[in-house]
């Protein structure tokens, strides 16, 4: 009887042990689920101070790209020089600016505007191509080129880069500038001239003005073993 008293005692002693274990559990796994609620708002609030900086940098960046615009439009062929594929050079040469614009909160989109004296080719001034970031992947729209009877291009071709793939470079830009089809979020493709020219061109124009951008070996491949692609690489050579 007395060891039967004892083992009561004992698994009772065990249980309370091991409510009491679990009581601990829970409440540190509370106290961990709280701390965690409080760095993810700690990190939502960083996200909206980045975004604020970028959106009031934007503004102080703009009057200078304003007056960089002012001497570009001096420099006769400017763009067409910096950015060319040899079938499009005679169609360059009514270009006259190119602007690249953040969405207002950055992280939404961007969008590249080609503007045109009136030519001979297409009726359109103003070509733009935007890129809108969405949950389930990025939306294209990019304004219809109404070619002018007998001066369509004929050379249609894929601008995209999938791993380290590059895209040829005998390409028109008006093949990728028409290319609006969805990408799905899960799909590993990037629009590499779209790249390109927002994070590359658009900063520094003069660069590729200058062909130093061709000087530079971007047969390396970077700290996430892609290749890097030049703008020749990618459909924009320079002229010879």
């Amino acid at each position: 009887m007395v060891g039967d008293k004892s083992k009561k005692m004992k698994v009772a002693e065990k249980g309370e042990n091991s409510e009491e274990i679990d009581e601990k559990l829970v409440h540190s796994i509370e106290k961990l689920q709280e701390f965690q609620e409080e760095l993810e708002k700690i990190n939502e609030e960083a996200s909206d101070k980045v975004l604020e900086i970028e959106q009031k940098y934007n503004e102080i960046r703009k009057p200078v790209y304003d007056k960089r615009k002012v001497i570009i439009n001096s420099m006769p062929e400017f763009w067409a020089t910096a950015l060319l594929n040899e079938e499009d050079q005679k169609i360059f040469k009514y270009l006259t600016s190119l602007e690249v614009e953040d969405s207002k909160d950055v992280k939404s989109g961007y969008s590249i505007t080609f503007n045109f004296n009136p030519n001979p080719y297409f009726e359109e001034t103003k070509l733009t191509k935007t890129f809108t970031f969405l949950d389930e992947g990025t939306k294209i729209t990019a304004t219809p080129i109404k070619w002018k009877e007998g001066k369509g291009i004929s050379n249609g071709v894929n601008h995209e880069k999938k791993g380290n793939k590059r895209a040829p470079a005998d390409i028109s830009f008006f093949s990728w500038f028409s290319d609006t089809e969805q990408k799905d979020v899960m799909d590993d493709i990037h629009d590499e001239v779209a790249e390109l020219i927002k994070d590359d061109l658009w900063p520094n124009p003069l660069t590729y003005f200058n062909n130093e951008a061709d000087e530079e070996d971007f047969d390396e491949e970077d700290a996430d073993g892609e290749s890097i692609v030049s703008l020749s690489e990618a459909g924009f050579p320079h002229p010879v």
